[in-house]
């Protein structure tokens, strides 16, 4: 999996994917992430990337000659994506994580200030995606966000696939309950089911405890999961 970033702080990302899980299968190769500055792309001899937006407003908008550019300016496959983060878009699910993980390539346009020149969407015309109703300074963080995410769902990432299989809302369920060493803390113990061995006493008992945790914490969860079974 490819992801080529479009950002003015190249250094946020490079910093972010340089620690843990992200760094580790980069240097296997299973990933890479590449970032591309638009302020390397600019013809205006001061490098602005941005301006007053026509019709008046608070804030400076994102130029288009730069970032449509720095866009053309990538390498893109076949099988290739392009996403715009903002918080206009499509919220992100792990549904739309899974969709993504089937790409060869991500390649994410990340805002700053106060949004992107309207024709940077027109002539791209990437999906656009959101982590939250909420506004953030830039893409960055949710590009990292997003970039974290997929990789989770490509082979060889994780120790085992299945890592990411039981993760919350792999199922539409909130994940079970953890526990490792020692047995008993501060009189608190790990539930017998887990300590006999019997592997489908196991499974049950951690469905239980999914379905027991989204009905308590994301009760919208739980009414989607038992109108698919319903609908099976």
């Amino acid at each position: 999996m490819r992801f080529d970033v479009l950002t003015l702080f190249p250094e946020m990302v490079d910093g972010c994917c340089g620690f843990s899980i992200l760094k580790r299968a980069i240097d296997k190769d299973i990933l890479s992430v590449n970032t591309v500055n638009p302020r390397d792309f600019t013809i205006d001899k001061h490098k602005k990337v941005d301006d007053t937006p026509y019709g008046g407003g608070a804030g400076m908008v994102l130029m288009a000659q730069p970032y449509v550019d720095a866009y053309e300016s990538v390498e893109r496959c076949e099988n290739s994506l392009t996403v715009m983060l903002s918080p206009q878009g499509e919220p992100l699910t792990d549904k739309i994580v899974n969709e993504f993980a089937e790409f060869d390539q991500i390649v994410m346009l990340c805002g700053h200030y106060e949004g992107f020149d309207e024709r940077i969407r027109e002539i791209i015309k990437p999906r656009e995606i959101s982590i939250g109703d909420f506004v953030l300074t830039g893409g960055e963080l949710p590009a990292l966000c997003l970039i974290d995410a997929v990789s989770r769902k490509i082979e060889g990432t994780l120790g085992k696939i299945e890592s990411a299989d039981e993760d919350s809302f792999s199922n539409g369920l909130i994940e079970y309950p953890h526990y490792t060493k020692p047995r008993e803390y501060r009189g608190l113990a790990v539930p017998e089911v887990l300590l006999n061995g019997n592997h489908k006493e196991i499974a049950e008992f951690r469905l239980q405890e999914s379905l027991k945790r989204t009905k308590a914490k994301r009760p919208d969860l739980y009414e989607k999961y038992n109108q698919k079974k319903a609908n099976k």
